[in-house]
């Protein structure tokens, strides 16, 4: 177009630019966006391309479409999203799909039971709505938008699905289309509401959409095909394009490809072009999710061309283009997709009149001259006046990721709108396949989006497939495709038609190597697969004849000789591109000859001949297709055996080329399972007799020898590499032989070349069969009578002979083929002899049976039937079936699938159960019969009628004997075995004519035996024992026939004739054995339990002793000497910091439903069990809104406390030992510097070396407290505790170790208090200063924790210089510890008569022992001139602390209650252990007193609530008058007490008590465990009566009064009054400062999962949503500790900033400190992190088979498994995720990486 018209254009459009046509507008918009110099953002210029879109299609009838909309100058959202903020009702129509489209990270089901084929899917809505119980369902995770529900379809369904969504048609029968005509969107018969539909909009809509197709196509016209930068300027310029000025701004676009990862592309692209990481990083993340993106936009040619050609020589996507192409791409892209959201929108009330309207247009020529810059094209299409539609099919390639998955759901919403719609379209994709499959296989860099695979959505569709291939031919186009590919017949970008079909296959090409083949075949497959396609294959000759051709391609490639002289050096990996290949081949071979089931006899029978044609013109060279430089010539010749001559095929194989691929083989073997049609009765109707006449109707017996020689030649192969006569070959032909016979390839392969040497058995003279797998074998010497062999050593003989041996007995026993048995029976036997061998899981069984069976819908009901399931019940094992009882009678220990080891076990494991049913006699199976009725196999037994099968039987026997001393025991064995099996089947299928044989015929070697005097002389050999029952089974069968023969010959010894007898006194003699021995083991047992007693005893009266020696903790771990009081020694531990413990929530979302589970819990945390707990209430998901708002009803981390946790694994070493074991850990990491090691040296951490547990302190192990000298009352020790505190003098130093604070805390119990001086290496005392070196390795432990995590602290501390910096000790790590331990005893259930603290092992008690003993030095080192170690000093400066005269003084002016009472309870154990029980009974009224205030403060905030009742009816009996002590408590501050009559009035005394109850719980369970590890002689005996609660029992045990006796003790009363007054007095001045947080009481739990994996992935799900990046991720992971979805291993919301950290690594840090537990949805695991590190571990999940899916690859469906992931609670509880991380990274050579997720 000239520049003057081009003017003009622009101008006319400028004049009307205020025109009311809002069409025009829209081209005028449309090219403003091109032409302006306006910078336009791609948000910007999609909202105003989409706005003009919307009001040039609706014009003036907006309304239509926005009912609730009004005056809408830009749509920045889609249409079809804002109607879905109004929708409406919708009635379920009779006969319409639901044509759901799934879009990306949605569940899709898949019901084989209901399915037609497994592309048969359902959506999450119609899945929950029909029924499919007891069903085998799967699914899968889509991974791009596309595919569609196919619910309602009747097509897609062997069981129509009852779905309330989707009823049937009202119509009794359905009708397929037969023409590809769509039906008229306005005809008022069909659509009559639509009659009144506007003319203006149906113009205005229908000239739109026209004009945007037009517009794409257009712009498309100019756009390359291929991602590839011009190579020079002129060649850039020289680009086809539609800009009329041809202006020199051009863009560098980059291309998503997977090739590369996220780091690699933002490395490179930032070098190319310069620009800052971050731009380049935000650009990178557009091309990935939206295909490409601009990288370099400017007039620098060379600068550009420099950027392109640096990307692509990395084989990165990138093209060059015009600016002004490059934003019309653009617009296209907006526009497709906003006809994609047409097609989710409505009008009024019609859901689908937008999709027939854009179908129609679609389906319309291109109007020419709609687009201004429209070029001359060449014909681009093969197809008459091409539609839209196909040119979109075309230009597909040259789309981006984003527009091609909308085009993929545009044409899926379309099928679906009914059946002639969705033949009309697939007439048009059949049409132009040919040209999509070229572009797919030579162009495509995406093909993973490439419409060629919506292929998958029409060709298996009955009524569409069998349509395509009548009219469209597709099925010799696909053939023709794939004989041209493979050849490397391509010519530009085109695959060559019609091929040239005598060029050669080259396994060695690009193409062949190629991958892409395998859509191709499976294309061919899903059509060969339909009925009705394959009704047409077998009434036109021309289909078969096709196939054969494509077939002999592939015949004999890549064959193999023997290696003899060398080891082959180089070993090509070619053979792997050929099996795969194969496998695809194979499967096209296997449907097309299951069409034939289908066929009539005749059609059968011309099948049959032209398959035997085209594979001896193969096999015979006729045709060039075998290389005849490997492959001679048939040649025969003529061997002699058993006195007769044969004339048969000559070849060695040990020197001849052999191929594993027979395509035309297994083709012709597919052809001979339709035994039903090869009868003798149907042949004859065509003129046969049998189908030895049907093969030898244009060929001889030496053309039949030679087509089973190919099959046979691959047999002996794979003996010979059996017998390790191919060593030297190297691992690429063992490979080749593991696939052949693999369980996916081996009924496509193996079982089908077998079974052709089967059919030689019925079709050639057995004899002339059975000398040519002699010959082959190169075996007829040895069978013949010579003890060696010319080709075989000795080994390598015996080996042969026994394959040949199971060669034979498979084609003589083997009736799975030539009974046509049904697949459910071919299922029924294979799992029966899978499970033979014992009980197995569901996925080895599906590796024994061949993968068609295992897709088959009677699998797994089959598996039910034969088998009883056994359901996992640790957290280790998996589900088993075993199979049952009675189906061991069906088991045959020669079943051809068996090796010999797997025969000897099932032979073991039936002589077994037999020896269990108490069978007098041994065990010998015998084979059934065939009991072949009908087919050509009639006639297989005939076989043991032959002389040359009873020589091979009498000579495996005969050579065995004499050659006992040569052959290996092993072997000899084996061969016997297998030669009286033929024996035994010679027997049950022709006993008269084998026992005349076996009488009668004799063999002229050293004596003229029968078989039967061989088989009499080696009856009693003795070497030969465990034959012995299965000859004289022989031996008895050929009596009846032959009883004068056998009789002469037999011995009879004495010894048989008093086997009756003696084996009755042998059953006597063992019973009174087994008697004796019954009676030695009771006395034995008693004996051994009388003298554990006098050990305990004994242990007992030691440990009560004061005066006994030093108690001996057994050996050092390291050293193995004695851990005594001779050296110095400690226990290992680990500190961590911890965010485990949890606050209740206050005010936040969660609070009701908090308080609502404290009030219904149960009283007794030591008679409960969490699974107990999770029980009662079973998850629904997704979870009901009113219960939670936090995601997977988790705790929100905003209510985690922070402190730090210690642990012990209870190992110990000396001292010295440990140094020296510490340093040679920092010796192993100097020397593997690479590793990433399972501990950080920086942090003083180690590994047990004996359990490999984390570590980073030692502990000093000291004894608990021996005795209880104090036996004062409470109330007289208060007493005489006042005034020995009122007699003391002032302590100036003590006063200057408290806290300015006034709380009462020492500074000498802080992390970071720079007071503490380290152990002076050349101090002389000895003993003190080992507890001051294991101190040393806790001071630095928890400084490195404290100096780290002052941000997570909310405590006030000291301020900086002052003595007292970071976390306090008895606080935040012992108080911590402990009350870690006592969560994680929550639910842990104890036997009568104990109680929590009996939980405690000694490691733990230890362990808090040695804490203890830690704070009891550091108090010493601060007064280190007294003789008591200031232990009084600190005494007493607690009591004050507690005693509330004292408030006044300084250290002491902060409320006691703003104190945690159990740290003080901790600080007094560490100096006066002997007061414990009375500081017990203060803290604990402290704790009762705080807890009160605590739940008062909580309450009032959720007074609006409604709660649950308590029931806890007899409070009283444990708190008295509540609400009185409330009162008593609280009426120190007005405002409190106003707060708390509110709260009373609203919920009452009973949910009071209850709260009070559970809230103090823990306190007296801590205690119990603080006294049991430190002064246990303090406590009382739990009581045994049930009747109590278990905090009734606890104040037992502690002897604390209840608070209903308060009455009775005025001290308590005294200092309660004290404690509250104070408290009140601060609340009243500082409200806000004394807010009380209150401990979560119940027991904790992780994040709930759903109870279905799959519920995860619904479409209207919104729990997984990364609050980061504000979406749903493509991979997420959950965490289970707050519920938190984040994005795993995803570059969106990496922390660039540090060392792209990942983000389940970044959310730990803000989630719970340094660990984090997620669970990865859809890798099905589960990941651990620690600092850096990290592990992954099995999911909590298991399907109906009791077995955890990793990563989904069998996409069946996955319950939640209790007990495992009560494990992960367990494993979170006892913090003891770092130790098994470690285990597992000791375990390997662990390189890093873990914060990359």
């Amino acid at each position: 177009m000239s520049l003057a018209t081009m003017k003009n254009f622009l101008g006319s459009i400028n004049s009307r630019e205020k025109s009311p046509d809002s069409f025009t507008r829209l081209r005028y918009t449309v090219e403003n966006v091109l032409t302006s110099k306006r910078s336009y953002s791609s948000s910007q210029m999609r909202i105003e391309v989409l706005t003009a879109l919307y009001e040039a299609f609706w014009g003036s009838y907006a309304a239509l479409f926005l009912p609730n909309a009004s005056n809408i100058s830009h749509m920045r959202t889609l249409l079809s999203e804002f109607q879905a903020k109004h929708p409406i009702y919708d009635p379920p129509t009779p006969g319409r799909t639901c044509g759901h489209i799934f879009q990306k990270g949605e569940c899709c089901y898949r019901c084989k039971d209901c399915a037609l084929d497994d592309s048969s899917v359902m959506c999450s809505r119609c899945f929950r709505a029909t029924q499919h119980e007891g069903h085998n369902v799967t699914f899968y995770i889509s991974h791009q938008p596309g595919g569609c529900c196919d619910c309602g379809d009747s097509e897609s369904w062997r069981t129509r699905p009852d779905c309330p969504y989707h009823p049937p048609s009202t119509s009794r029968a359905v009708v397929l289309p037969s023409t590809s005509k769509i039906p008229d969107v306005w005809s008022p018969t069909r659509n009559p509401s639509r009659a009144g539909f506007p003319t203006e909009l149906k113009d205005s809509a229908t000239r739109t959409i026209a004009y945007a197709l037009d517009y794409i196509l257009d712009t498309l016209d100019f756009s390359p095909d291929d991602a590839v930068p011009p190579n020079d300027p002129t060649a850039l310029r020289l680009q086809q394009t539609a800009e009329p000025y041809e202006n020199d701004l051009y863009a560098v676009l980059l291309w998503n490809d997977d090739k590369h990862s996220f780091d690699e592309v933002i490395r490179n692209v930032h070098e190319a072009t310069g620009a800052p990481l971050a731009e380049v990083t935000r650009v990178i993340n557009r091309v990935d999710e939206e295909g490409r993106d601009i990288i370099e936009l400017n007039d620098d040619i060379a600068k550009l061309l420099d950027v392109g050609t640096r990307l692509h020589q990395i084989d990165l996507g990138v093209t060059i283009r015009r600016n002004f192409d490059t934003f019309r791409e653009e617009i296209s892209s907006i526009m497709i997709e906003w006809i994609l959201d047409l097609t989710r929108c409505r009008v009024g009330t019609d859901t689908t009149l937008l999709r027939e309207l854009i179908n129609s247009e679609l389906l319309h020529p291109r109007k020419k001259g709609n687009s201004l810059y429209h070029p001359q094209l060449k014909s681009y299409t093969e197809v008459d006046n091409p539609a839209r539609l196909d040119w979109l099919f075309l230009y597909h390639t040259r789309l981006w990721k984003k527009p091609r998955l909308n085009l993929k759901q545009l044409y899926v919403s379309l099928i679906t709108l009914s059946p002639e719609h969705k033949l009309a379209i697939a007439s048009h994709f059949a049409a132009i396949f040919h040209r999509i499959i070229d572009s797919f296989l030579l162009i495509d860099r995406e093909a993973e989006t490439s419409v060629k695979y919506f292929a998958l959505q029409l060709f298996t569709v009955p009524s569409i497939a069998a349509y395509i291939v009548r009219n469209h031919g597709i099925i010799p186009r696909l053939l023709a495709i794939i004989t041209a590919f493979s050849t490397e017949q391509i010519e530009d970008t085109r695959i060559v038609f019609p091929p040239d079909p005598s060029r050669i296959v080259d396994p060695e090409s690009k193409a062949f190597k190629s991958k892409r083949f395998m859509p191709v075949f499976a294309d061919l497959r899903y059509l060969c697969s339909n009925s009705t396609v394959q009704e047409i294959i077998v009434q036109n000759r021309d289909f078969i004849v096709g196939f054969c051709k494509m077939c002999q391609m592939f015949m004999g490639i890549n064959p193999n000789q023997r290696v003899k002289q060398t080891h082959v050096e180089y070993e090509s990996d070619t053979w792997i591109n050929v099996f795969n290949v194969t496998l695809s081949l194979s499967r096209a071979i296997k449907a097309y000859g299951e069409a034939y089931s289908k066929a009539s006899v005749s059609q059968l029978v011309d099948a049959i001949t032209t398959v035997v044609q085209h594979t001896m013109s193969v096999c015979t060279l006729r045709e060039e297709r075998l290389d005849r430089l490997k492959y001679r010539s048939i040649i025969p010749h003529v061997v002699e055996f058993n006195n007769a001559t044969y004339k048969i095929v000559k070849f060695d194989v040990l020197e001849g080329w052999i191929s594993f691929h027979q395509g035309l083989h297994w083709l012709l073997a597919e052809l001979f399972k339709h035994v039903e049609l090869l009868g003798p009765e149907s042949l004859q109707t065509v003129g046969y007799r049998n189908l030895r006449d049907v093969l030898l109707r244009n060929s001889g017996d030496l053309d039949i020898l030679t087509l089973i020689d190919f099959p046979l030649r691959v047999i002996t192969m794979v003996a010979q590499i059996r017998a390790g006569l191919w060593v030297r070959n190297g691992f690429a032909v063992r490979g080749q032989l593991l696939h052949y016979r693999d369980f996916m390839l081996r009924e496509l392969c193996y079982d089908q070349d077998l079974f052709i040497l089967q059919s030689a058995f019925v079709v050639l003279d057995p004899n002339i069969v059975l000398v040519s797998i002699l010959d082959r074998f190169q075996l007829m010497g040895w069978f013949s009578g010579d003890a060696t062999s010319p080709v075989y050593d000795d080994n390598q003989l015996s080996c042969m002979i026994e394959e040949l041996l199971y060669v034979i007995i498979t084609c003589l026993s083997e009736y799975g083929n030539a009974k046509h048995l049904s697949l459910q029976g071919a299922i029924r036997r294979e799992l029966i002899h899978a499970l033979a061998v014992g009980p197995c899981g569901f996925t080895d069984i599906c590796k024994r049976v061949s993968e068609r069976m295992v897709e088959d819908v009677s699998f797994e009901s089959t598996l039910s039937e034969i088998s009883t399931f056994k359901p996992p019940e640790t957290t280790t094992d998996a589900g088993v079936y075993e199979l049952k009882d009675k189906f061991y009678d069906e088991i045959n220990p020669y079943f051809y699938h068996y090796a010999r080891n797997k025969r000897e076990e099932v032979e073991v494991i039936l002589k077994t159960r037999a020896k269990k049913r108490n069978l007098t006699i041994e065990f010998v199976y015998v084979p059934q019969p065939l009991n072949i009725r009908t087919g050509p196999f009639i006639t297989l037994s005939n076989t043991f009628q032959s002389t040359v099968l009873h020589q091979v039987i009498f000579f495996a026997i005969h050579n065995v004997l004499r050659n006992q001393g040569q052959m290996t025991s092993v072997y000899a064995e084996a061969i016997l075995d297998q030669a009286l099996h033929l024996v035994m089947l010679g027997l049950v299928e022709q006993p008269r004519a084998f026992s005349r044989l076996s009488s009668t015929v004799t063999y002229k070697r050293d004596n003229d035996y029968t078989l039967v005097e061989v088989l009499c002389l080696i009856e009693h050999n003795d070497i030969y024992k465990a034959l012995k029952s299965k000859i004289q089974w022989c031996l008895d069968k050929l009596a009846t026939y032959e009883p004068s023969a056998v009789m002469d010959k037999r011995k009879i010894l004495d010894s048989e004739v008093k086997d009756l007898t003696d084996d009755t006194k042998k059953r006597a003699a063992k019973a009174r054995q087994d008697a004796i021995m019954k009676q030695f083991a009771a006395a034995q047992k008693s004996f051994l339990e009388n003298f554990d007693d006098e050990e305990e005893d004994d242990e007992m009266e030691d440990a009560n002793d004061p005066n006994s020696s030093f108690q001996s903790f057994g050996p050092c771990i390291v050293c193995q000497e004695a851990l005594d009081n001779t050296r110095p020694f400690g226990t290992l531990g680990f500190i961590q910091a911890s965010k485990l413990l949890r606050y209740s929530p206050d005010h936040s979302p969660s609070s009701q439903s908090h308080l609502n589970n404290v009030l219904i819990s149960m009283r007794s945390w030591d008679r409960a069990t969490p699974l107990d707990e999770r029980e009662k209430k079973k998850p629904t998901f997704p979870f009901p809104e009113e219960a939670t708002q936090m995601p997977f009803n988790a705790m929100p981390r905003s209510n985690l406390r922070f402190g730090m946790h210690g642990s012990s694994c209870g190992h110990m070493m000396h001292i010295n030992c440990f140094a020296t074991y510490a340093s040679a850990v920092r010796q192993r990491h100097k020397t593997q510097a690479q590793r990433n090691h399972p501990e950080q040296i920086q942090r003083k951490e180690f590994i047990c070396p004996l359990c490999k547990s984390l570590g980073n302190v030692i502990l000093p192990v000291t004894s608990t407290v021996s005795n209880n000298t104090n036996t004062l009352s409470f109330p007289d020790w208060v007493r005489t505790t006042g005034i020995n505190l009122l007699r003391s003098t002032p302590d100036r130093l003590m006063e200057s170790l408290h806290f300015k604070s006034g709380s009462g805390e020492f500074v000498f119990w802080t992390a970071q208090d720079f007071g503490y001086q380290s152990y002076p290496r050349n101090a002389d005392r000895f003993d003190p200063a080992d507890i001051h070196k294991m101190l040393d390795t806790v001071m630095i432990a928890t400084r490195i924790i404290s100096s780290q995590s002052r941000h997570l602290r909310e405590r006030m501390e000291q301020e900086p210089g002052e003595r007292g910096v970071g976390m306090y000790l008895p606080e935040d790590l012992i108080a911590y510890t402990i009350a870690s331990t006592e969560v994680s005893l929550r639910g842990v259930s104890t036997l009568p008569g104990k109680c929590i603290a009996d939980q405690l092992t000694e490691f733990q008690v230890l362990f808090i022992r040695g804490l203890i003993t830690c704070l009891t030095k550091l108090a010493a080192l601060q007064f280190r001139d007294r003789a008591d170690g200031g232990k009084e000093t600190v005494r007493q400066a607690i009591v004050k602390r507690l005693l509330p005269e004292w408030r006044r003084e300084p250290p002491f002016n902060s409320p006691l209650l703003l104190r945690d009472p159990f740290t003080i309870l901790i600080e007094m154990s560490a100096v006066s252990p002997e007061s414990l029980r009375y500081v017990t009974i203060l803290t604990y009224y402290a704790a009762v007193a705080r807890i009160t205030i605590g739940i008062v403060q909580a309450l009032i905030k959720v007074q609006h609530l409604q709660l649950q009742a308590a029931n806890y009816s007899n409070y009283r009996q444990t708190f008295g008058t509540l609400g009185t002590f409330v009162m008593s408590v609280v009426r120190h501050s007005n405002l409190l007490e106003h707060t708390a009559e509110l709260v009373l009035e609203a919920f009452g005394e009973e949910r009071f008590a209850k709260l009070l109850y559970n809230y103090s719980l823990p306190f007296l369970r801590k205690a119990v465990l603080l006294r049991k590890a430190v002064h246990p002689l303090s406590l009382s005996a739990t009581p045994v009566d049930d009747n109590l609660d278990e905090y009734g029992r606890l104040l037992h045990v502690l002897g604390i009064p209840p608070l209903a006796e308060l009455s009775n003790y005025d001290t308590i009363q005294n200092a309660l009054s004290g404690w509250c007054a104070h408290y009140g007095f601060m609340h009243g001045s500082h409200p806000l400062d004394c807010n009380i947080p209150l401990e979560y009481p119940i027991i904790y739990h992780l994040a709930q999962l759903p109870p279905y994996l799959d519920d995860l992935f619904g479409y209207k799900n919104t729990e997984m949503v990364c609050t980061r990046c504000d979406s749903v991720p493509t991979d997420p992971a959950i965490c289970l500790i707050c519920g938190a979805t984040v994005c795993f291993s995803s570059h969106c919301c990496a922390d660039t900033e540090y060392r792209s950290r990942g983000e389940c690594n970044r959310h730990t840090r803000e989630c719970a400190g340094v660990i984090g537990a997620y669970f990865v949805p859809k890798r099905c695991t589960v990941l651990y992190l620690f600092d850096g590190s990290g592990s992954f571990a099995s999911a909590p999940f298991l399907d109906a088979h009791g077995e955890v899916d990793h990563s989904l690859r069998r996409g069946r469906r996955q319950i939640i498994h209790d007990i495992r992931y009560e494990e992960i609670r367990k494993l979170w509880l006892n913090h003891n995720i770092p130790s098994y991380i470690t285990r597992k990274m000791d375990a390997t050579i662990d390189v890093g990486g873990w914060e990359q997720f």
